[in-house]
């Protein structure tokens, strides 16, 4: 009991001392259309959630309340998003969520790279005279305890700590892969490497970084100090800080499991079309990787206050209804059929029509008559009555952008209709 209660009190008093750095700058144009005006952490998932709120509410669930969001491109949305959803925290008690635009405090230059964008707020981070720096990504979908990460850099004693998981060998080249010893120090790190090496024993796979990373926060300052200096560096934690501390510092790994059943942990960067769709389909299923009910471990967000989904009409031809998929308020069903899909706030699928394996954005009116399958449908569409999208990939490559797995993303800007931001 003893130790457990140490234990608790010691995470306690780490956290408190704790800086969390969310870096949400970037342009994700992996993404297309979708962040043609939103920057990726912005971009709505799971029906009425943001990228953001899952870092944002690990953070929380984990007793972190300094936490600064270093945002760049289009961060309007981002911006109202975090105002009207994340200003619960007590300034007076040292508490905050804070947006930072780059705002070139240092140098004439706006952020080149990750290492970068946080050496460029070094005088903000100094104010908070934090024990530890936690750098997370905004645009990463995941529910991780980091104290217990940050428990095990204390434990190892560790200048800095890589979060990691296993990844499939061919998926490892868009990743850090590295190599550690049995006191899970890390003795070679690669930045997406052509031939990635793997976990001994298991040829199959690699030990890939998750891009969350803790810092005892002097050695930060010091490693991005000389990293500033190094005008052939490219100013990225993976590409130059991580490489250029190994021999020279303690960087400790942290293999990403779940805390209840000591297996691989839930992680996904969705930071492309087939990954975002993916990662949002898998919600739909019957035990989904992703535990959304989890009163333990909540998903905080903004909710705009609106009724419940509606689902009307129940004639043979014209039945009002959804199964495997996931509604979001505001949503009407009218007389049309959903299935295995998510629907986002205000939604409205007009008769006749069916909607399959797609994602479906916040705003949009799906006319009379339409087969939607395979889609993802950008926020404020309107879809006219008796469109087909997704039976013919060829016809869709016309108008639409078709990934290479196959699904269709719709915008209004390709439906040649105006675009109206919605924050």
């Amino acid at each position: 009991m003893m130790n457990q209660l140490t234990k608790r009190n010691t995470s306690r008093r780490a956290s408190e001392n704790t800086l969390a750095i969310i870096l949400a700058g970037g342009s994700g144009t992996r993404l297309k259309s979708l962040t043609q005006w939103h920057s990726k952490p912005a971009i709505p998932f799971g029906g009425k959630f943001r990228t953001i709120d899952f870092p944002l509410s690990n953070c929380i669930n984990s007793d972190i309340r300094k936490i600064s969001i270093l945002t760049q491109y289009k961060s309007h949305s981002l911006n109202a998003h975090i105002q009207k959803g994340w200003s619960f925290l007590r300034p007076e008690l040292g508490e905050f969520i804070d947006c930072i635009p780059a705002q070139q405090r240092i140098k004439d230059s706006w952020y080149q790279g990750t290492a970068d964008a946080v050496y460029q707020n070094l005088d903000i981070i100094r104010e908070q005279k934090p024990n530890y720096v936690v750098v997370l990504a905004g645009d990463h979908v995941y529910k991780m305890d980091y104290r217990e990460m940050i428990l095990d850099h204390i434990n190892n004693n560790a200048d800095m700590t890589v979060a990691c998981l296993e990844v499939p060998k061919a998926e490892a080249t868009q990743f850090g892969v590295m190599t550690i010893d049995q006191n899970n120090l890390i003795t070679r790190f690669t930045e997406k490497p052509a031939n990635p090496e793997t976990v001994p024993g298991n040829p199959a796979v690699s030990m890939a970084s998750m891009g969350i990373y803790v810092f005892s926060t002097e050695f930060l300052y010091e490693k991005l100090v000389a990293d500033a200096k190094d005008e052939f560096s490219s100013h990225d934690f993976g590409k130059d800080i991580i490489p250029a501390s190994m021999g020279k510092a303690r960087i400790s790994a942290f293999p990403f499991k779940d805390s209840r059943t000591g297996k691989k942990g839930y992680w996904r960067d969705v930071g492309t079309i087939d990954s975002y769709y993916e990662a949002n389909m898998d919600l739909v299923k019957v035990t989904p990787q992703l535990n959304l009910y989890d009163d333990n471990w909540p998903v905080w967000t903004y909710q705009e206050q609106l009724p419940p989904a509606k689902f009307i009409f129940n004639y043979d031809n014209r039945r009002g209804m959804a199964v495997d998929s996931m509604v979001s308020g505001g949503c009407i069903i009218s007389g049309a059929l959903v299935e295995r899909s998510l629907l986002s706030n205000k939604v409205r699928i007009n008769s006749y029509s069916r909607v399959s394996d797609s994602i479906i954005l916040p705003d949009v009116e799906i006319g009379r008559n339409c087969i939607i399958q395979n889609c993802i449908i950008d926020q404020g569409c309107h879809i006219p009555s008796g469109t087909s999208i997704g039976v013919n990939l060829i016809q869709d490559a016309e108008r639409f952008h078709v990934s290479s797995g196959g699904v269709v993303l719709v915008s209004k800007q390709m439906l040649g209709q105006e675009y109206c931001d919605v924050a």
